[in-house]
């Protein structure tokens, strides 16, 4: 029973640590708040995808010196202290951006890794499916915190920054607990290799053809969550709080799902048809943002498809290079987010020019496609 006490940990630890995707909730009362632009509170959350990839190329090293336990723990630690440190926000901005982007985004890159290296150690016949659960938590997670910060910010009339307090004490102690719960098989034992060449990495046109399209879906999934209730402003907030938190449940069942369709065919294949379906939802944004039901759907399947790329590329390491190499590999692979991380900038930024979203996502899903093109070329190398 131990590896599902560690599948367990591994949900709970998950659910604190995907917080930053209720960023979309703190927005509009952060602007109302401050008097920034769209684009400048967008900075904690782009600050974040920036410093949470970099970290994670380097989580192989801290992975193979300190152990999986205590490497998530020092992470769920960090990631909990960033948010109190963003509570600091009402004395000066800067602060919630130290907080919520840098300090919380080092932390998620030290523990983020750790249970999908460990897991598909512990399920080797379930790559796809324990990748998917193992980080289903950092969507759900999101649809819990959604609805209870927007419930507490406009109801009972808390500020985001006294939000962002409750929620750091809370984080440093389950994301801790849960982390030091994480062993590979065979106690008292590193299943960690030593690292490869990061050159040798480099040079395979299987993980170059990974990394170029992974940015585009990242870019893609990054910009309708952080922008998601301004997509349909006739709605008001509760419909924008609760587009949020559809995309978020819609983003952790979108991984257990997708995980379990990569354990049914070959990688290249759901690769293709995970950026297939994010260009549909993006080139149909025009017609379904047109009713309020339209943008609940946009919202479901937008989250659908994103919770998918999390967990296919993560699964697709472990096919090309081996379950061992996750750490090391993904790890690489993941610094994607930090080209990907400007799109809900650049979207901000083309909201306040144009008032209106429809041109950047069509241009997004015509990437998309491209994309999609380039995997079906070399399927053959993504088995």
């Amino acid at each position: 029973m131990r590896r599902y006490v560690i599948l367990f940990g591994a949900v709970a630890m998950q659910l604190c640590l995907g917080a930053t995707y209720s960023w979309s909730v703190f927005v509009r009362p952060l602007r109302d708040l401050t008097g920034l632009s769209q684009a400048a509170v967008q900075l904690p959350f782009t600050v974040f995808y920036f410093a949470f990839p970099v970290t994670v190329i380097f989580s192989g090293f801290a992975l193979t010196r300190l152990g999986p336990g205590r490497s998530a723990a020092a992470g769920g630690f960090l990631f909990g202290a960033g948010w109190l440190l963003a509570s600091l926000g009402s004395q000066h901005f800067v602060m919630t951006v130290l907080g919520v982007g840098l300090l919380a985004g080092i932390g998620v890159g030290l523990a983020y890794v750790v249970p999908l290296a460990v897991l598909v150690q512990w399920f080797p016949n379930q790559k796809g499916l324990v990748t998917g659960i193992a980080v289903a938590g950092f969507g759900g997670g999101a649809a819990l915190i959604s609805q209870i910060a927007g419930r507490l910010i406009s109801i009972e009339g808390f500020s985001p920054y006294a939000v962002f307090g409750m929620f750091g004490f809370v984080f440093i102690l389950i994301a801790t607990t849960a982390g030091l719960s994480m062993k590979f098989p065979g106690e008292g034992t590193s299943q960690a290799p030593g690292l490869l060449p990061y050159r040798n990495i480099l040079r395979q046109r299987e993980f170059r053809l990974l990394y170029a399209v992974m940015i585009v879906a990242l870019a893609a999934g990054f910009t309708v969550n952080a922008n998601l209730k301004e997509l349909f402003p006739a709605g008001g907030l509760a419909i924008g709080v609760l587009g949020v938190s559809l995309f978020a449940v819609a983003n952790a069942a979108g991984r257990l799902a997708w995980g379990a369709l990569f354990d049914r065919t070959s990688a290249g294949a759901a690769v293709r048809a995970n950026l297939l379906a994010q260009a549909t939802v993006l080139l149909a944004s025009p017609l379904l943002l047109q009713s309020q039901a339209g943008f609940l759907l946009l919202a479901v399947a937008a989250g659908l498809n994103y919770g998918g790329v999390l967990v296919l590329y993560a699964a697709t390491v472990t096919r090309v290079w081996g379950a061992e190499r996750v750490g090391q590999v993904y790890g690489l692979l993941f610094s994607a987010n930090i080209v990907a991380a400007p799109a809900p900038v650049l979207a901000g930024l083309w909201y306040d020019a144009e008032k209106d979203f429809t041109w950047f996502f069509i241009g997004v899903g015509v990437l998309l496609v491209c994309s999609a093109l380039a995997v079906f070329k070399a399927e053959k190398n993504l088995t």
